[in-house]
């Protein structure tokens, strides 16, 4: 299966691992959006307003592409900070995108508790419990 991982950068450090996992079993994997360049944002947000808006426009346009072309996504919801199982914006767009393409959505723990639990269940993901054996 093609499985397009998405998350946080926060959670980038983790994502290595669980690639090398996930290809040991048989799938390909398409890394998280500048998992290679993870201060792009920064930089762009130094560049002004106009310059990151346009950059976080063509992100998220791009994340819609990048899921067509995979068979599922990954969630990677891990606790940051405060937050249990964190998911943010971008990364709740993403798993809108994979909903609206009828893709499989696995999360890697619970859905987490908050403003957008209702929309999350609507998706109907497969929550695995770190378990990528379920990823099928």
């Amino acid at each position: 299966m093609k499985i397009f991982i998405i998350c946080s950068k926060t959670f980038y450090d983790k994502v290595t691992s669980i690639r090398r996992s996930l290809e040991e079993i048989g799938h390909s994997i398409t890394l998280p959006n500048c998992f290679d360049e993870p201060d792009a944002e920064s930089r762009y947000r130094d560049m002004g307003k106009e310059e990151h808006s346009k950059w976080k426009a063509n992100l998220i346009k791009h994340s819609g592409n990048v899921i067509d072309e995979n068979d599922a996504v990954l969630v990677l919801n891990f606790d940051k900070y405060d937050q249990k199982n964190y998911i943010g914006g971008a990364t709740f767009l993403e798993m809108y995108d994979a909903f609206r393409l009828d893709k499989k959505i696995y999360m890697y723990n619970d859905i987490p508790d908050g403003i957008l639990k209702d929309e999350i269940i609507g998706f109907s993901p497969i929550v695995i419990n770190q378990n990528l054996n379920l990823i099928v």
